[in-house]
Parts: structure tokens; sequence; C-alpha cells
């Protein structure tokens, strides 16, 4: 009885778990059944133009790279972490993936949105960076001047016992964060770190294969499973699921199991003890992302791409709703703050993950591509996060989303 709980939790930990219970939700939506939002599929096509208006603005020729955490450590053009590592003597391949896995989780887990508000100066060009870029270029600098790391002469590593005790204090300083210059979920980044080196720490089979425990340790563990050189995305999520799922906040468990980014909603039917579960994974899935692009440069082919789903958080939400694809039963709904797990949280982030698979298909179609030609990853990318930040500051001055969720900064 023990084994087969936890072999249903295991299997919320998955990318089909969240592509199939989101289908589920939006095919309630379509009957009319949901409790918060209707969905009119009449108005998609208006989306779709739209992705591929920003799209073909920011990628004229079509090659669109993965929406992942390396897009964002560019910077006027300059490439900051291509032009850090290129400095670098590496021994082999396998030294640049490990430092490339410490890099992508210590910043993605550092990256949760920042507010409107919180800016950094960067100090090579001055400039004053907000939001996701700003925190990326933030914990680029953190990570190439060595606070994730305990050998002054070799920064370009994350160690556990260095993120075990991380101080809230050099956080707060190395973000340039203070009452003028607020950033949001703070505390909620230190509580994923300390948490994260910890876990290292006790997981050195895992996470000290090769060295001193660290992320990158995270890097053979997934290159142990190759066959014949070949990696399948989900495998890359449900390494990052199992193994770090232990650092999230206290959520929902099912048989002792943390089940991280998923939360409850009554109209989901199964047949056994994951009734009522959504699974969304929205941080482990961006990381997961963010991981395939150093497992290529290791030499790696890392296949179904499209195994991963598109990512429940709120630009891509809010590009649906801004374009009335989601309609708010309850139109007050909008000026209201929303937990989030919330009944219409679920339902919007879920809608959100179905959604983006049917325009995919649509983009796909317009431009004459596949998922092999053209993967969810790049749509994403192209994409559907732009198009949806672009919405929200056509609609709202300040850019923010169409709904307003109480967030700790460890969701989104």
């Amino acid at each position: 009885m023990v084994e087969a709980l936890e072999l249903q939790a295991r299997s919320l930990l998955t990318a089909n778990a969240v592509r199939a219970r989101a289908r589920q939700m939006l095919e309630i939506g379509l009957a009319d059944g949901l409790r918060h939002f209707t969905v009119d599929l009449d108005r998609m096509d208006g989306v779709a133009q739209a992705v591929l208006a920003v799209t073909r603005k920011a990628y004229p020729t079509l090659d669109i790279p993965f929406h992942a955490r390396w897009r964002h450590f560019v910077l006027g053009g300059v490439d900051r972490w291509a032009q850090l590592a290129g400095a670098v003597s590496w021994p082999d391949r396998t030294a640049r993936a490990r430092a490339e896995f410490d890099l992508a989780i210590v910043s993605v887990l550092l990256d949760a949105g920042a507010g409107a508000a919180w800016r950094y100066r960067d100090m090579e060009t001055g400039q004053a960076i907000g939001r996701s870029e700003g925190l990326a270029i933030a914990s680029l600098d953190m990570f190439a001047g060595g606070l994730f790391s305990h050998d002054a002469g070799s920064p370009f590593r994350a160690d556990a016992d260095v993120l075990a005790k991380l101080p809230l204090a050099a956080l707060k300083s190395a973000f340039q964060a203070s009452d003028d210059n607020p950033l949001l979920g703070l505390e909620g980044r230190a509580d994923l770190l300390r948490p994260l080196g910890k876990l290292m720490a006790e997981h050195a089979d895992v996470f000290g294969m090769h060295d001193t425990p660290r992320p990158g340790g995270l890097f053979d563990h997934i290159a142990a499973q190759a066959k014949n050189g070949t990696i399948p995305a989900p495998a890359i999520l449900s390494a990052v699921l199992n193994q770090l799922g232990p650092i999230w906040p206290s959520r929902l468990e099912l048989a002792g199991i943390p089940l991280g980014d998923c939360w409850r909603h009554p109209a989901i039917k199964t047949d056994d003890a994951t009734e009522g579960l959504v699974p969304l994974h929205k941080l482990s899935q961006w990381l997961s992302y963010s991981l395939i692009e150093p497992l290529q440069r290791a030499g790696f082919t890392v296949t179904d791409i499209d195994g991963l789903t598109g990512l429940a958080e709120y630009r891509n939400g809010g590009l649906f709703v801004d374009h009335e694809v989601l309609r708010l039963r309850d139109p007050a709904d909008a000026e209201r703050a929303h937990a989030v797990d919330s009944l219409l949280v679920v339902e919007w982030r879920a809608l959100t993950v179905a959604l983006l698979d049917r325009l995919a298909e649509r983009i796909r179609a317009k431009l004459g591509r596949t998922p092999e030609t053209l993967p969810l990853a790049s749509i994403l990318e192209g994409g559907t996060w732009a198009a949806g930040r672009a919405i929200a500051f056509a609609r709202r001055p300040d850019g923010s989303p169409p709904l307003k969720v109480i967030s700790d900064g460890t969701v989104f």
C-alpha cells in the first residue's frame, strides 16, 4: 500500500502529469464547468498573431533559442556568461558544465519576480535593470565574484557549505536591495538556497560524485543516465524534482514525498490518491529548460524537448487573460489579491499550460514548422513570454499582470 502511494506521488513529479491535468482543466473549462474562468478559443488566433509579431521582431530569421536563464545573461547584445566562460581554461567540457549547472540552479532559485520598483545598477554599463533581467545580471555578478564559492581562487562554483550558511544580509547587499530599492521575496530566496546547501551536503552520492557537494553534481547524476550520449528532456525534470524537491517550503506531501509546485482543485478527478491534485512545477521546468544547453555543450544530445510543458507563470497566463481567451466570471476578481493556492490561481495556471500547447500548434501551422524544428521552448522564448509582457505594458502603465497573486518568491 505504501509503495503504491509512493508511486502515485512520484507520478506527479513529471511533465506528463502537468500536461495531463492541465488538459483536464481546459476540457472542464470548455464545458463551462470552472468556478472562476470561462474559455473562448475563438480569440486564440489573435494571440497567435501577437506572439508571431514579437517573435519576428526579436528573431527575424526565426532561429529562436530556448526559453532559458541564459537569455537573461545577455545585456546590450553582449553575452556576459559566454564572455566570462570564454576567458577560463576549463580542464574539460564537464568542468564547464558543472559550473553552468551551479550558475543556472542558483540563479533560477534567486529569480522569482522582483516587483516593479527594484532595480540593479550594472557596474559595467551603469544601466539600472529591473525584473528578471536585473535578477539575472545580479546573480551572475555574485557567481563571478565568488559569493557562493568556498575557494577564493576558484570563484565560478557554488558550494554546499557556503550556500547552507549564506547570510540574508549578503544577498541583500549583492542585490543592492534597500528600503528605497525594495526586492520582493528576498527572504524566500535565501530560504531556498540554505536548504539546498544542506540537502547537497547530506546527499554527496548525488551532488558530490566528482567534487565536494555542489549543484553542479546534478550534471554528473543526469549524465550517468544517458544512453548512447542521449538524454530525454523529461529525465532532466525528473532529476530536478526528485533530487531538489525537499528544498521547497512546506507544501503538499503524499506518502511523505514533497510535491513541490502542486495544488488542490476539486474538479480534477482520478481513481487514486492523487485525485484533486494539480502539479505545475513552473520553476523546476524553467530550470530544466536552462540545463539543456550545458548538457549539449558537454556533448550530450537532448531529445524530446516538447516532453516538458509551457510555464504556468504570470506573463504566459496574463497573455491569455489580456487577450480575453480567459475571462473572469466575476470581474471584481481582477482587483482582489489571490493566494497562490486559491482555486482561481490554480485554474489560471493550469489553463495557461494547456492553452500554450494549443497556441504552439497554431504558431507552427502558420510557420510551416514541426515540434522538432520549433519546440515549445523556443515558442516560449520567441514568444509567449514577451507577448505577455508587451500586452501587460499596453494595458497597464507598470506592466503588472492582469491578476494579483500573493506569492512568497518561491513560485513565480
